[in-house]
């Protein structure tokens, strides 16, 4: 897998293949799995939380942590790079148990993607892995990845893992069982059927969605709905690594990796490498669009979601890893770039995107405009047009009906949110000036 997970994304993507990560590759880093079908109840969006303390942005309050939690910061920001300032920005005990539940899935991610890890080894160490959360000494020397040190030094992890309330700790050891579980069984089988590709990203995505969702409402910053309404919290996982899995076509097939599920490919070439062909283009795209497709039925609910979020952090925790994977999946949809080289959306929209997902009014316009673009190259001639359509229209018909409820319900972004906000867009404007390469472009995770 490959994401935080041979495909993780754990943020919602930590694993890109899990909740909100790349290679971390993840929703908190983060794979890849099951979806629902669309579908979204008429709902007013209810009005966000100011953000209560806006000195939580300030990278620099670890006064009063402890040196392992320290340490474990600092790990977030080598193995996140984009997600470390939303991470950090989120409110109270929350910011320390999502840090902690992302680090413990980055190492689980890092054994999964490790190939030099014999099969016969890995096994265990995947389904096992949660037992040594309540192992102090445990650790792992033998990895080759380059985010091999949360292994090395796991025993300054689990012991953060141990000082978090029961409340946290049950919800990421179950969350890391099921998860390591699930990437065992696609160890050793690849994602055939689409029904198998929803399952796949369910365990490296969906239960990144499921597990920061759990973690909200028990925080008591979200209501106990968010953390039960597992579907709506799996769709969120799905969306972000059917996103990063589409995007990233070229470099898995570079690295020997293959997630495009073989249901879809296998209609339009009699192997996977060979959409990458110049003379295969018009069967590749037709491939491409098809899943761009399947990806967009998820965001129907995503919106359900995102619009039940109180806590301002928590909301642009959230959102702003949506909003990126939308702008990605339009600029993906049939560009001939996908099979070419890298498909990246630019800095200042990126940085934009941030800066303008804080409520539900911007989130919904956001996905209008998007989709809209999406419409525009829907070509008359493609394969999955009718499906395309179809989806394209509830999408419309959500985000507009819901935007003019939200519109007319005047919620009110306290000045506070908006510094949030920029101090959060100007943080990620250095992540991507940093990291960005010659190209100058950022991937939905800021990359």
């Amino acid at each position: 897998m490959a994401g935080v997970c041979g495909k993780s994304a754990v943020s919602f993507s930590v694993l890109k293949r899990s909740l909100w990560l790349r290679s971390p590759r993840s929703v908190l880093c983060p794979g890849r799995s099951g979806a629902l079908e669309a579908r979204l109840a008429a709902r007013a969006p209810h009005p966000l939380r100011a953000l209560r303390h806006p000195a939580n942005v300030c990278f620099s309050c670890q006064d009063s942590m402890s040196d392992t939690l320290r340490t474990c910061y600092a790990y977030l920001n080598q193995t996140s790079r984009s997600f470390a300032a939303v991470i950090q920005a989120l409110d109270g005990e929350l910011r320390h148990a999502v840090c902690i539940f992302y680090l413990v899935l980055r190492a689980l991610d890092t054994v999964e993607d490790d190939m030099s890890i014999p099969l016969e080894q890995k096994l265990p160490l995947l389904q096992d892995f949660h037992t040594f959360l309540y192992q102090p000494e445990w650790s792992f020397s033998q990895s080759r990845e380059k985010d091999r040190r949360v292994l090395e030094d796991f025993p300054t992890i689990s012991v953060e893992f141990r000082n978090l309330g029961q409340e946290y700790r049950e919800v990421i050891s179950d969350i890391c069982h099921r998860m390591g579980v699930g990437m065992a069984e696609f160890l050793e089988k690849k994602v055939s059927s689409m029904k198998e590709w929803d399952k796949y990203c369910h365990y490296v995505a969906g239960l990144v969605g499921i597990g920061l969702s759990r973690l909200f409402s028990a925080s008591q910053l979200e209501e106990p709905e968010v953390g039960r309404d597992t579907e709506l919290a799996n769709s969120m996982g799905l969306f972000l690594q059917k996103t990063n899995i589409i995007r990233d076509y070229l470099e898995d097939q570079q690295q020997g990796r293959a997630f495009w599920p073989e249901e879809a490919w296998s209609q339009y070439a009699s192997g996977l490498e060979d959409l990458a062909q110049p003379q295969h283009l018009s069967s590749a795209l037709s491939c491409l669009n098809l899943l761009v497709t399947d990806a967009l039925r998820h965001v129907p609910d995503v919106m359900l979601y995102l619009s039940r979020l109180r806590n301002q952090s928590v909301f642009n925790f959230c959102a702003i890893p949506q909003v990126m994977a939308i702008a990605t999946l339009s600029a993906c949809y049939n560009n001939p770039q996908v099979f070419q080289g890298v498909v990246k959306i630019r800095k200042g929209q990126a940085v934009t995107l941030m800066m303008q997902a804080t409520n539900m009014s911007a989130v919904y316009s956001i996905i209008t405009q998007y989709s809209h673009e999406i419409l525009q190259k829907v070509s008359i001639s493609d394969p999955s047009r009718e499906k395309t359509l179809q989806i394209l229209s509830v999408i419309r018909e959500k985000s507009v009906h819901e935007g003019c409820v939200s519109s007319r319900a005047h919620h009110h972004i306290s000045p506070v949110c908006v510094s949030a906000a920029m101090i959060l867009a100007a943080l990620s404007w250095q992540y991507l000036n940093t990291t960005a390469g010659p190209a100058g472009g950022a991937d939905m995770q800021g990359h």
